[in-house]
């Protein structure tokens, strides 16, 4: 009896994987819950394992992009591989016609199933209750086929498709743009339909050996039937947030379907003029004539994302469910430089790792928690917990925009071991690897805008945390410093807490600790 291996669910967000290395090779015998490949999503990479012992057949190839619940593999009882399997599409598709008799003859599979079946809004994650339409694949009228793409819906977190549980005649219900809960009714499927296997196909359309140009889609692994040059519901947003039209984009994916990676690195090209066979005569301008773009005042409008909305919800949450206040104060940052400047070359030599500003500042961050333990705190319903602990998040720009990714235990953690972990970190955010749990927990946030060239900001609380440190930009400004004005790199810092929690004398008491330590960097060694 065989086994089908598919794609788990891997996350919420998460709507396809890539299958980067096979552990186990075609017609190994594999013991149950061993790791038989490797894959890889936009935020994590993680194992596959048997689900039960047997001899793998693979199915899909490294490199394959596949979409969630797509076949994988298949594990045979006992014998080999090849005794154990039925030949696979893939092979005939890559073997000759054997007679030109074969080559004409149309296969078919019998049509499947009769009446109407509702297609509902699927659970898409325990905190997601509704989801919007975001398109129609399929139009009111068509045959699809069964497990064929016929929406796309996008929730708060997501884009993801939907898909023709029979094969069947689409009947739309749901209009683009609807807002549906989970479980509302999207379509229906009227009557038995054909199927992908039902639609007659010659073997010049399924032979891989045929090179002719078609516009058709072509057959994936694991019998996923993709669209070359069609992108993935990820990479459709991303291009279209772009402007890049898809035609112009080379798909590395399954069948030259476009991934995410591929939608990242597509430039937006303006359109060329076609050039004409003949040269045509010029004519002159008429009077009337008048340049399309001179003086335009076009406006382009955009429905927000399921995303850009929850954002927006969580951000007002914020400022009309917490009293926050900012409290400001500037830092001499010349010692710091000096520091820097002076064993830079030696650290990195002996750690590995670049001196940056971030670990002093949350190496002060974490010395101030000590004494204000306040600002450490939440509030969880009428109690307010204290952490012995600082989990710092530090704001990272990302492809996708700004992600807060955690440093555990930063306390009890050195300068080097902070700049190990902002790096490791750092380099996930822009890799798009972070992990949900890498990005959650955290006591205290610093966001530093200065990177931007940002002055001076009131940053917005992350919550449930109560205090965020903001950094700003370093300018030389004068400064009086012992009757003397002098020249010095300055910074502006600013605390955004929450008052319910965090007293005028604590947040303002905390920002001049800080200021303190990163004036005096000696002391941050010294814990005084």
């Amino acid at each position: 009896m065989s086994l089908a291996i598919k794609v788990p669910p891997v996350g919420e967000s998460i709507t396809e994987v890539t299958l980067s290395s096979w552990k186990k090779k075609d017609g190994d015998h594999v013991e149950m819950d061993e790791v038989i490949a490797e894959l890889e999503s936009d935020k994590a990479t993680f194992e596959l394992t048997a689900e039960k012992a047997g001899v793998l057949q693979t199915v899909a190839k490294e490199g394959d992009t596949l979409a969630i619940g797509a076949v994988v593999a298949n594990i045979e009882d006992g014998g080999t591989a090849a005794s154990a399997a039925q030949p696979q599409p893939e092979v005939v598709a890559n073997a000759p016609a054997p007679t030109p008799v074969a080559a004409a003859a149309p296969v078919a599979v019998p049509a499947t199933g009769g009446g109407s079946l509702e297609i509902k809004v699927p659970t898409v994650g325990e905190s997601i209750t509704e989801v919007t339409l975001s398109r129609w694949i399929k139009k009111d009228g068509d045959a699809v086929a069964m497990d064929e793409a016929i929406a796309e819906l996008e929730s708060d977190k997501a884009t993801f498709e939907l898909t023709a549980e029979k094969a069947g005649v689409l009947k739309t219900i749901a209009k683009e743009g609807d807002v549906l809960p989970i479980g509302a009714i999207v379509c229906t499927i009227e009557g038995a339909g054909a199927t992908a296997a039902s639609i007659p196909v010659t073997p010049a359309v399924v032979s891989a050996a045929d090179e002719s140009p078609r516009g058709g889609a072509s057959i994936a692994n694991g019998g996923v039937t993709y669209a070359s040059g069609t992108p993935s519901p990820a990479a459709a947003k991303i291009l279209a947030e772009k402007g890049v039209d898809p035609k112009g984009v080379n798909g590395t994916g399954v069948d030259g379907r476009i991934t995410k990676g591929d939608a990242l690195g597509a430039q937006s090209v303006p359109a060329q003029p076609a050039i004409p066979a003949a040269k045509p005569a010029v004519a002159a301008p008429t009077q009337n004539s008048e340049p399309a773009t001179q003086n335009s005042r076009n406006e382009k409008r955009e429905k927000m994302t399921s995303l850009r909305k929850t954002v927006a919800k969580r951000l007002v949450a914020v400022k009309n469910e917490t009293a926050m206040l900012t409290t400001f104060n500037e830092v001499d940052m010349q010692p710091i430089m000096e520091l820097r400047s002076k064993y830079k070359d030696k650290f990195k030599e002996k750690h590995g790792v670049g001196l940056g500003f971030m670990s002093f500042f949350t190496k002060a961050v974490t010395e101030a928690l000590k004494d204000w333990p306040a600002v450490n705190a939440r509030i969880e319903g009428e109690e307010i917990i204290y952490s012995n602990y600082a989990d710092v998040s530090i704001a990272v720009s990302a492809p996708k925009g700004l992600v807060v990714p955690v440093i555990r235990n930063a306390d009890s953690m050195s300068l080097a071991e902070i700049e190990k972990a902002i790096v490791v970190l750092a380099g996930k955010a822009r890799e798009n690897k972070l992990t949900i749990p890498e990005m959650t927990g955290g006591t205290f946030t610093i966001t530093n805008g200065g990177v931007f060239g940002s002055m001076m900001s009131t940053p917005i609380l992350n919550s449930p945390q109560s205090a965020i440190l903001g950094m700003h930009n370093i300018i030389e400004r004068p400064v009086a410093v012992n009757g003397q004005v002098v020249i010095r790199p300055m910074m502006y810092l600013a605390l955004s807490y929450d008052h319910r929690i965090i007293d005028g004398r604590e947040s303002v008491s905390f920002l001049v600790r800080v200021k303190q330590l990163l004036e005096d960097p000696a002391r941050l060694l010294l814990g005084v």
